[in-house]
């Protein structure tokens, strides 16, 4: 008996993998092929220095096994990988190592490959990307310039979060609890001149075309929530003894005869001239009611400013009784009181008679507000994509012609930020001077660079097409390839990232560089994996020296079993801690695999039993890897391997198609197998089996029987049993004789094939 030996089995596939170019993907039409396509897509990862981790494979091996599951069912499958490879990690470690980034990152890439061809995943290495490499972000850049040229990319001086380590910007979503994500030294306010993109532009399309996509419910709610759509009114609050009035955005008009003062935000215009004494003009029934600054308020939402309705909000209500404010309840069971000739009426009829009231008199107007800001799109660090613009004293900001792109990063030897925070890039005084491309006087280049979601945002695109030299991607295979059927990421992902990715699609749509016929949205479908905790369920980090190293599993166990497992473990979509046992059960699952070869005959029956098994476990298998319930699906697989072993001969018939099954999940171990068993081809591109309707029903259910809604006993029966058979064995049972015995059946009620209930 040949000895089970996964890692010899696993380089030697692997090499045979790579030299033949196996998992290639097919342009159109050279191919002259009529497979459908079908564009499956994980998140590129950041190549760090501490190389891939056991969370990391869950996301890529599940999309694997779907991949391989569509080759076999006659798809031309686009499963890539890349790199997502500008950020501030790589800059810190440059700091602190001395190592350039981009030596850095190429080591780190190389250890990350390496790791990912180990676990046996079917990418197509082909169309291996990389944000870093100038021939990548050259197009990054060139949409940057076509978002200035429409007007969406645009320099304004404004607050912005300032870490005070980093020395450097940050977006909203990069501060936590006004922390640095990164680094965790505090962040505060600073003003500074920075570029923007008009995401707001597009924000009624992003939320309206949630509806065109298949994706989780909870990640259009993110979605929904960041956009933060309100439709309401602006109001206008004079100020007394002044010219100068606030407005205010609310949603709840309603409510303003209970608005006992204004809060505007630090950040408001008027803030700096508000004092103990500064009282503001309540429209709709001219009281003089205090303003206040406070922080609770934010610039950036709304107008800066809200009206206070202490009696309806509680975060007012706390302000109110911190201040000694009065408290005024103008809305009760949806009917206002207190509310001059509006008392009365209800909620949503006095909303609108109030708006229009205030309408007339010039003091308001109905609005929509978005909680969605425009993008700060400026970082001041080195190792990101330079902002491929130039500042003429003469001309203004001018783009850089795009026959000039890239612009490359210079090599420098100092990434540190100037000390009021200027990017490193500020130093390299011989990078910075450039004629002006209108005036030819000399000008200066921008030395901001982009965020680490420049790059990211259009990744997928490069996929199609990753070697063109004249253009982002040729439209016949954005056309061929796109929209991205199945995409898989981090559920922390699934707000900012798909929010910006999107709206680069739409604009390249909108712009034609997307072909039309494939629509304003770049994925299908989206969905979401859980993260793999430490053993005792711990999250896995360096500081608690509980990161696991998947390389370490694959030396000691195997690729294989590592696959089995992490796809065994739990819901996919669900936090699971690691645990060595389970690791230890998908070992022997696969030995049991291996073992039963010796069994494999040339007969053609194996048995009725048998045969019923192998048929509902394909059924089984095929609906769970399309719905992800990897674990179910190879529970599945162990149910048949067990009726396989109390066999004395199985048919090649039936293992193959257990080989096949079971290929997507253990791909180097089934190939083994199937080369040495199987007369013709290989196991990858062996066609994906279809069961038997007939072979698949079950022919006994287990029926619940009831009396007065109360479970009373559970017989297995025929299946498909009518209302009166059912009855009569029902009754037959001696739990139920007991209850039925001396009373009245007044009513049944039966649910074929499930239940029975006599209601006595």
């Amino acid at each position: 008996m040949k000895e089970y030996n996964p890692k010899k089995i696993e380089e030697k596939w692997q090499k045979k993998w790579e030299k033949e170019n196996t998992f290639k993907a097919v342009d159109p039409p050279a191919s002259g092929s009529k497979k459908p396509k079908y564009y499956i897509l994980v998140e590129f990862p950041y190549p760090s220095g501490d190389g891939l981790h056991v969370g990391h494979p869950r996301s890529y091996v599940g999309l694997d096994i779907l991949a391989r599951k569509k080759r076999k069912e006659g798809f031309n499958v686009l499963f890539p990988m890349g790199w997502d490879s500008f950020g501030l990690p790589t800059e810190n470690y440059a700091i602190k190592t001395g190592i350039h980034p981009v030596v850095a990152t190429k080591e780190n890439i190389e250890v990350f490959k390496d790791q990912e061809k180990k676990l046996g995943l079917s990418f197509d290495w082909d169309r291996e990307i990389n944000t870093t490499d100038p021939s990548y972000y050259k197009w990054t850049q060139w949409i940057f310039i076509q978002l200035f040229k429409k007007g969406l990319a645009y320099k304004a001086k404004m607050p912005i979060n300032w870490c005070t380590s980093c020395k450097i910007g940050l977006a909203n979503e990069e501060v936590v609890n006004d922390v640095c994500e990164r680094c965790g030294s505090k962040v505060v306010e600073k003003e500074k001149e920075q570029w923007m993109l008009k995401i707001t532009e597009y924000a009624d399309r992003l939320l309206k075309d949630l509806d065109k996509v298949d994706y989780p419910e909870r990640v259009k709610a993110g979605q929904k929530e960041w956009i933060g759509r309100s439709e309401g009114a602006e109001i206008e609050f004079k100020i007394q003894d002044s010219d100068n009035s606030v407005l205010v955005f609310t949603t709840r008009s309603e409510t303003i005869f209970g608005c006992t003062y204004l809060v505007l935000s630090p950040g408001h215009p008027l803030a700096k001239d508000v004092n103990p004494k500064t009282r503001a003009i309540n429209p709709v029934n001219n009281k003089k009611i205090p303003v206040f600054v406070a922080d609770y308020v934010l610039t950036e939402y709304g107008t800066g400013a809200i009206m206070a309705v202490p009696g309806h909000d509680q975060r007012d209500l706390d302000f109110a009784k911190e201040h000694s404010l009065p408290v005024i309840e103008v809305v009760k069971k949806d009917v206002l009181v207190d509310s001059g000739n509006f008392t009365g009426m209800k909620s949503e009829k006095a909303r609108e008679e109030i708006i229009e009231w205030l309408s007339k008199k010039g003091r308001a107007k109905k609005t929509i507000n978005y909680k969605l800001r425009d993008w700060i799109f400026s970082r001041q660090r080195y190792w990101g994509e330079p902002i491929p613009m130039v500042n003429c004293k003469k001309c203004g900001w001018l783009p850089v012609p795009e026959k000039d792109l890239p612009v490359e990063l210079p090599k420098i030897k100092d990434y540190k930020p100037g000390k009021e925070g200027e990017s490193a890039l500020a130093k390299a005084k011989s990078w910075i001077g450039v004629d002006c491309p209108k005036c030819g006087f000399r000008a200066k280049r921008e030395t901001d660079v982009m965020p680490n979601w420049a790059g990211s945002n259009w990744y997928f695109l490069r996929y199609c097409d990753p070697n063109n030299k004249k253009k982002l991607a040729d439209p016949k295979k954005l056309e061929y390839w796109m929209p991205v059927d199945w995409y898989n990421g981090g559920m922390e992902h699934t707000t900012l990232h798909l929010l910006y990715s999107r709206f680069i699609f739409k604009f390249l749509w909108d712009i034609g560089v997307i072909p039309k016929p494939i629509g304003s949205e770049p994925y299908k479908k989206r969905t979401s994996h859980g993260m793999i905790l430490g053993e005792g369920g711990i999250k896995m980090s360096k500081s608690k020296g509980n990161v696991i190293n998947p390389n370490k599993i694959v030396e000691e166990y195997g690729a294989d079993v590592l696959r089995v497992y992490e796809m065994f473990m739990g819901p996919f979509e669900q936090t699971i801690p690691w645990d060595v046992k389970g690791l230890k059960g998908a070992q022997r699952f696969l030995k049991k695999v291996w073992r039963l070869k010796d069994r494999v005959g040339n007969e053609i029956g194996d048995g009725r039993d048998l045969e019923k098994t192998v048929h509902q476990t394909i059924k089984k298998v095929t609906e769970d890897i399309e719905s992800l319930k990897f674990n179910t699906a190879i529970s599945s697989l162990m149910v048949l391997v067990n009726e396989m072993e109390k066999q004395k001969e199985i048919s090649m018939n039936y293992y193959s198609v257990l080989l096949i099954l079971l290929n997507p999940f253990a791909p180097h171990t089934t190939e083994e197998l199937w080369e040495e068993l199987c007369d013709d081809g290989l196991c990858w591109n062996s066609e994906w089996p279809k069961y038997n309707p007939k072979l698949v029903k079950e022919e006994k259910v287990s029926l619940i029987i009831q009396v007065n809604g109360k479970v009373r006993d559970k017989i297995e029966t025929d299946i498909g049993l009518s209302e009166v058979k059912t009855k009569k064995i029902a009754l037959s049972s001696d739990k139920m004789i007991k209850y039925i015995k001396g009373n009245k059946i007044k009513n049944i009620i039966f649910v074929k094939d499930r239940l029975i209930n006599f209601v006595i």
